[in-house]
C-alpha cells in the first residue's frame, strides 16, 4: 500500500531525514515511533505531498506521490481541525465537498462515518460542546470521509483521559478489522504495542529498527526482565553481573537483564546476602526495547 525508498530531507545544515525505507501493507497498522524531532511529522508531510523531499521516492498503491495521491489518504493530525461553531455533521458535509463528494455520496458518507466513530446522537450538536475525546473521533470520521486508501493517525491519543483514549483504540481496531491501511504515530508505547502489527522506530531520521513486537522483543538478549529495590544498589549490581544478568536503570528504578526464566524462589537466592525492598519479574516491554534502541542511556539508562 506505502512503500518509501531512500527518502531525505534537510533543513538547512540539519539532516531531517536519512535513507529512509519502510514498507506498510494493505490492511496493515503501522506504528512509527520515535523522539521529538525524529523526522515523523517531515515524513507524514512528504507522504501527503505537503513537503518536497531532496530525494527518495514514496509510493501509495504504486502511484509516486503526486497531487492526484492525496485522494488516496486521510489524515487526523495532531491538532483537531475543526470548526467549532459547525455541528458534527456540518463539519463532515464541509470536508466531504472539499474531496468533491457528490450530493448523495455525502449523504452516504457523513452518516456512515458518524456511525463508525458512535457520533450519530451528537450529529447536529456543534463541536465546542463536544468532549476532547468525541473532537478526536470527529477527527478520525473527517478523515474516512472521502474513502481513503491509506489513513494517518498523528498522535491521535494526546491529551486524552483513560476512558476517551480506550474508545480511540478501540476505534482504530474497527479500521484493522475493515481493512483499512493505518499509519499510527504515538509517544504512547503501550498504544503501540496494543494496535500495531509492525513497529518503526526513528531516531534523527534513520529507522533503527523494525519489526513485530516478538520480532523487537530479540533485541535485547534476556527472557525477562527483574525490577528490584534495595539500599545496596552497588551490591546488587556486583551479584547480578556474577550470575551474568545485565543491570539497567529505568528512570531510578533498577532492574536486570534475567537470560533465563527463573522461579521467583530461584532469583530471591540469587541475591542471597543483599537485602531487597521487593523484586518483580515483568515480560520484555516495547518501552524496554525503544529506550534501547534510540540510545536513551544518557537519560533513562544507567550501565
Amino acid at each position: 500500500m506505502l512503500r518509501i525508498e531512500k527518502l531525505n530531507k534537510r533543513y538547512g545544515d540539519r539532516l531531517v531525514l536519512q535513507d529512509l525505507n519502510f514498507s506498510i501493507a494493505e490492511g496493515e497498522v503501522y506504528g512509527l515511533l520515535g523522539p521529538n524531532g525524529a523526522g515523523k511529522t517531515t515524513t507524514i508531510n512528504i507522504i501527503c505531498d505537503l513537503l518536497r523531499a531532496d530525494s527518495g521516492t514514496i509510493y501509495i498503491e504504486g502511484k509516486s506521490v503526486c497531487q492526484a495521491t492525496k485522494k488516496l489518504i486521510g489524515i487526523a493530525p495532531q491538532e483537531n481541525l475543526l470548526y467549532q461553531s459547525l455541528t458534527c455533521r456540518e463539519n463532515l458535509e464541509f470536508f466531504a465537498r472539499i474531496y468533491g463528494l457528490s450530493k448523495s455520496e455525502r449523504v452516504e458518507q457523513v452518516n456512515h462515518c458518524l456511525e463508525a466513530v458512535n457520533l450519530v446522537e451528537r450529529a447536529n450538536s456543534p463541536v465546542e460542546t463536544l468532549s476532547g475525546g468525541m473532537q478526536r473521533r470527529l477527527s478520525v470520521a473527517i478523515a474516512l470521509v472521502h474513502q481513503p486508501k491509506l489513513v494517518i493517525l498523528d498522535e491521535p491519543t494526546t491529551g486524552l483521559d483513560i476512558e476517551a483514549r480506550y474508545e480511540l483504540w478501540e476505534l482504530i481496531r474497527q479500521l484493522k478489522s475493515q481493512g483499512i491501511t493505518t499509519l499510527l504515530t504515538t509517544h504512547l508505547l503501550e498504544e503501540a504495542e496494543r494496535l500495531c502489527q509492525r513497529i518503526g522506530i526513528l531516531k534523527e531520521g534513520k529507522l533503527l529498527a523494525e519489526g513485530t513486537l516478538t520480532e523487537l522483543q530479540q533485541l535485547i538478549p534476556a527472557q525477562e526482565i527483574v525490577m528490584v529495590q534495595t539500599a545496596d544498589e552497588a551490591g546488587a549490581i556486583a551479584r547480578a553481573q556474577q550470575q551474568g544478568f545485565i543491570p539497567r536503570y529505568y528512570g531510578r528504578d533498577l532492574a536486570f537483564w534475567i537470560p533465563e526464566h527463573l522461579e521467583l524462589k530461584d532469583m530471591i537466592e540469587r541475591f542471597d546476602g543483599i537485602t531487597l525492598s521487593s523484586i518483580s519479574r515483568q515480560p520484555i516491554r516495547l518501552e524496554h526495547i525503544y529506550v534501547e534502541v534510540t540510545g536513551s542511556q544518557s537519560d533513562f539508562l544507567k550501565c
